[in-house]
């Protein structure tokens, strides 16, 4: 039954994504002690960097590193619930090494390896630093993450329209990437910012600054052309509505959703008509949004390098090791979870496989406690399963912004159980 203190707690005023982070005002009672605001700034510059990837290591890379030593000296626990993914990331981390010994070109196939060993330390650190000072510490990531959404979007679109000499540096086969290698990879960056700030819409509040942060991450979005990111951001926002509506408090509550969602679906159609009006965007988004590519077809293309992936999966159970299958075919076969099989061997896949349905298990769980950060885990979550689903279609096992939504929905599942072991679970609404 959900009870007034619960309203209360879902009708909660959120911050606005341009403010300062909130360094001395997230206890309002108590200082915060200069570890914890140390903490506070290497999150913003370590999330506002991730949109940096257009240089390995990249920034962001090195930045984890102070980020995990900060969140050392802040004091972050242990939580037992984190055991799950540690001993998941560590099995299928494990397996990726044992597939070294099958490859030749060891300088690659260890840089790999190596990066899958980070990505799974950083989503561990963003899990251990979201357990405890919990909104203070995601309404800093929010702030640091919309804005670098903002900036390297607007980036992204100046460069796909040539807006100023050097700008084709923001975009590659005329389709945005922002500060990204990949446009396929930058479009997915985008998506949590978004749905978080329409999120906000939906449940709290309408704001002309959020109105406007939205429409340019989202156009940003269109202009990297990627039909996976666009199916990806589709599923997501479904999801997000779904649970936005599930877990609304009130009957009043709900409607505004449904009500706010149908007019959001009217107006952002209109809008796309009217951009699609506009050669240069009509005839892109055309040639784009056919669901058969060339490349997906004949002998070469992605369907059938997915069947030979499925045939080289059933003869190397313990896996081919990490580019042997692009080495005997010429492509990837542009699926995570064939990839899975075919680096990590059986045993790893299934480790991966069981890390994305505990997540996906666990992040429901959260989503549907009335907690002050139930807003960041339905966002999250949504995102996580569209991830999911866009991985059938690409490799998705080394975004950085994957790890960052599987660090936030353990962290946040492990906030919820330390909360719910308090009596009582949340402070009680004024009257």
């Amino acid at each position: 039954m959900i009870t007034a203190r619960d309203m209360a707690l879902r009708a909660a005023p959120m911050t606005p994504p341009f403010a300062a982070p909130p360094i001395a005002s997230t206890a309002p009672a108590i200082a915060t002690p200069f570890r914890e605001r140390l903490l506070l700034v290497i999150l913003f510059i370590t999330v506002f960097a991730s949109s940096v990837g257009f240089i390995e290591p990249s920034p962001h890379d090195a930045l984890m590193g102070v980020l995990a030593v900060a969140g050392l000296i802040a004091g972050v626990r242990f939580h037992r619930i984190l055991v799950v993914p540690f001993a998941l990331l560590l099995l299928w981390n494990f397996f990726g090494m044992m597939a070294l010994f099958r490859v030749d070109d060891q300088e690659m196939t260890i840089q790999y390896t190596a990066t899958s060993i980070y990505l799974a330390i950083a989503a561990m650190v963003f899990a251990l630093l979201f357990a405890q000072n919990t909104m203070a510490r995601l309404t800093v990531m929010q702030r640091a993450y919309v804005l670098t959404a903002i900036i390297f979007g607007i980036l992204g679109c100046l460069g796909y329209f040539h807006a100023f000499p050097g700008a084709e540096v923001f975009t590659r086969d005329e389709r945005a990437h922002g500060a990204f290698k990949d446009p396929n990879v930058f479009g997915p960056f985008q998506i949590w910012p978004i749905l978080f700030l329409v999120n906000r819409m939906l449940t709290r509040r309408i704001s002309i600054s959020d109105m406007i942060a939205a429409a340019i991450i989202m156009f940003s979005l269109l202009l990297c052309f990627s039909r996976g990111a666009w199916f990806h951001f589709v599923v997501s926002a479904l999801i997000m509505i779904a649970l936005d509506f599930l877990t609304a408090p009130t009957a009043k509550a709900r409607m505004r959703i449904f009500n706010l969602s149908a007019l959001s679906v009217i107006a952002v159609a209109a809008l796309l008509i009217f951009l699609l009006s506009f050669s240069s965007i009509g005839t892109m988004f055309t040639e784009r949004a056919q669901l058969i590519q060339s490349y997906d077809v004949g002998s070469g293309g992605r369907f059938r390098l997915q069947e030979l992936a499925l045939g080289a999966v059933l003869n190397y159970p313990n896996g081919m090791g990490p580019f042997e299958f692009a080495r005997v075919h010429g492509l990837q076969q542009h699926n995570v979870y064939l990839q899975a099989f075919l680096v990590y061997g059986w045993a790893g896949a299934m480790a991966y496989l069981l890390l994305l349905g505990s997540t996906v298990w666990i992040g429901l769980k959260t989503a549907f406690a009335p907690t002050p950060w139930q807003p960041y885990a339905i966002t999250a979550l949504a995102v996580f399963v569209g991830e999911i689903a866009e991985g059938f279609v690409i490799d998705t096992d080394h975004w950085r912004h994957f790890y960052l939504l599987l660090g936030i929905i353990w962290g946040l599942a492990a906030a919820t159980q330390a909360s719910q072991r308090q009596t009582p679970r949340f402070p009680a609404a004024s009257a």
